[in-house]
């Protein structure tokens, strides 16, 4: 048992713990056999990993010749020179030895890299595409974040949709023509009253039924119509509808807000135009026009939708008093603005699944 106490710093004295005996500085056949054992190990070296453990070995503090040179300074002054003259170029070869190994195995590691990542620049290259989103998604979302961008919020609803929300609270009269088979996809059994929706303006009901005033919102969406489908006709295609509650609200906001909406999408130079028309579910509504300055065959005014202030008969109907708030509602089809936008000829080429029409737009639009 030792007799040293724990904590008390006595240095350990085990051969585990001793530091290995340095040669003699002033006996030269120890020197030299402590270089010759260095330059042994430094050629036996393998790569520059295993060279950086030889490096720490023959060079580090406990080396041979690290701790032999540090025995100089306990010599005698007639003995230290002859000792630095033994010990200084020992460590001299060692270094040399160490530089010159390092850089043929710095050459052999640059060869094995370019035998083992060489590419053969002869061989055909595998071909991706790089594809692209459908541009009636993109330009849905396009839209969407021009409104967000005003302070809008986005809402949707259902596609399989009551006939309330469809037309009784849209102020569409029982007998008004919308309502009837040959325009509208009913579901089965009829007592069901149920309808695939004709507009997403179902979703704005819900909104003034379900959300607080005032009331910003846009209603992006999937619609169905017994329309045939050709180059300018489809049986399912998409809306953005959007609607404004609030008290005040003008034509002129009406006018402002989709003056707004087409610059940023079509350009600095795009322009609205309002023409009187009738709508259900406006009072006074009109048709917007617009004036698209980057048209094929050069700028001109385009039909793009309906619009106009809502109709007090549907703010009674979502429980909405007329006398304090008014309203203005538009809609119109992404088709549509694609079609007229990006020059897409034919309707069918949105649907047909041809990837190649869509990597034609990329990710944006």
């Amino acid at each position: 048992m030792s007799n040293s106490t724990p904590g008390t710093g006595s240095p350990d004295t085990s051969p585990e713990g001793a530091l290995p005996e340095p040669p003699n500085p002033l006996d030269e056949a120890a020197i030299a056999a402590a270089v010759e054992q260095a330059l042994a190990a430094i050629a036996a070296a393998e790569d520059l990993g295993g060279l950086k453990d030889v490096r720490i070995a023959v060079t580090g503090e406990k080396s041979p010749l690290s701790l032999a040179n540090r025995t100089i300074g306990k010599l005698p002054k007639d003995q230290k020179a002859a000792a630095g003259k033994l010990v200084g170029p020992a460590r001299g070869r060692i270094n040399s030895a160490l530089a010159a190994r390092t850089v043929e195995l710095e050459a052999e590691r640059d060869a094995r890299i370019l035998v083992e990542e060489a590419v053969d620049v002869t061989a055909a290259p595998r071909r991706r595409r790089m594809g692209g989103r459908h541009p009636l998604s993109t330009l849905q979302d396009r839209v969407s974040d021009i409104f967000v961008g005003m302070g809008w919020e986005i809402a949707e609803g259902p596609e399989v949709e009551s006939e309330w929300f469809n037309f009784d609270a849209l102020n569409f009269k029982p007998d008004h023509p919308a309502r009837e088979m040959q325009d509208t996809f009913f579901v089965e059994p009829p007592e069901a009253h149920l309808v695939m929706r004709t507009h997403t303006s179902p979703v704005q009901v819900r909104s003034m039924l379900e959300r607080d005033l005032p009331i910003y919102v846009l209603c992006p969406g999937k619609v169905f119509r017994t329309d045939e489908l050709d180059a300018t006709h489809t049986p399912v295609f998409h809306q953005f509808e959007g609607l404004a509650i609030d008290k005040g609200l003008t034509m002129a906001d009406l006018v402002g807000t989709l003056e707004h909406f087409t610059r940023v999408l079509f350009g600095d130079e795009a322009k609205v135009r309002l023409r009187p028309n009738y709508f259900p579910f406006t009072e006074p509504s009109a048709e917007l026009d617009i004036w698209h300055p980057g048209a094929k065959g050069g700028p001109r005014w385009i039909e793009w939708g309906g619009c106009g202030m809502v109709n007090p008969n549907v703010l009674r109907a979502a429980g909405i008093d007329p006398e304090v708030y008014s309203g203005f509602a538009f809609g119109m089809g992404i088709e549509r603005a694609l079609m007229f936008r990006n020059e897409v000829g034919d309707m069918r080429d949105m649907i047909e699944g041809d990837v190649r029409f869509s990597e034609h737009f990329g990710m944006e639009i």
